[in-house]
């Protein structure tokens, strides 16, 4: 290619010497994390496909109600989106659980206490073992595909509970939440609020990819077990 350039111009041109061989850019923990993210829930989807099938097509038959709801949530920072889960309550149970704080005292002050009820009038018999099993949150990998959760994070929260973590809330808000995660491996439901919240600034601070696959690792014999969740 001609420049207009000539040596009378004064142009000295010198040899380059060796070149250096071009190198891919680095990939960064967030970028690794990421990747394993799309693989594992492409994988699960896939291997997945027959059971969600049949849990869906098992609360569909029993009530006639839609099998799955999107229920929002609060993302990474503090994005409402959509979480996907098999439905494991009646239908109405908006309605009911409305009728229940106004007249049950205890169950106000459960809810108001840990946002849970230990023994929730609204669950199905069916809902019960989907729970139990974690079965409930697999189309979540749905939203992990869609890059708003992540297969390790803080679980997702509503609205309504932001005020439960006070000035900790920017730590929740700066990953994704994750279908698992610390809290999830360490006693669920049987830890305080405020233990929960704990676990989720824990994780905030320390996250990495050996962070995620420890847990990933760690979630197997916790969701067997069944300890802690209902």
């Amino acid at each position: 290619m001609d420049l207009g350039l000539s040596a009378s111009q004064g142009v000295s041109v010198r040899p380059l010497g060796r070149i250096p061989p071009l190198r891919a850019p680095s990939i960064s923990d967030g970028q690794w994390v990421r990747l394993l993210d799309i693989m594992v829930a492409t994988a699960a989807l896939v291997l997945l496909a027959p059971l969600l099938l049949v849990v869906a097509a098992v609360i569909y038959l029993s009530d006639g109600g839609a099998p799955i709801f999107r229920h929002a949530r609060v993302g990474k920072d503090g994005q409402i989106f959509g979480c996907l889960k098999f439905r494991s309550m009646i239908c109405n149970a908006d309605a009911v659980l409305t009728d229940l704080l106004k007249t049950n005292p205890n169950a106000r002050e459960s809810w108001e206490r840990d946002h849970k009820l230990h023994r929730d009038p609204r669950v199905t018999r069916l809902g019960k073992f989907l729970r139990k099993s974690s079965l409930d949150e697999l189309p979540q990998l749905l939203n992990v595909l869609q890059g708003d959760m992540s297969i390790v994070g803080p679980r997702p929260i509503v609205v309504g509970e932001i005020e439960r973590y006070g000035g900790y809330f920017q730590y929740y808000c700066a990953v994704r939440p994750g279908i698992t995660g610390l809290w999830q491996v360490s006693g669920r439901n049987d830890m305080t609020y405020r233990r929960r919240v704990a676990c989720d600034v824990l994780y905030a601070r320390n996250k990495s990819l050996r962070t995620d696959l420890k847990i990933i690792v760690a979630t197997l014999p916790a969701v067997t077990s069944g300890r802690g969740s209902y």
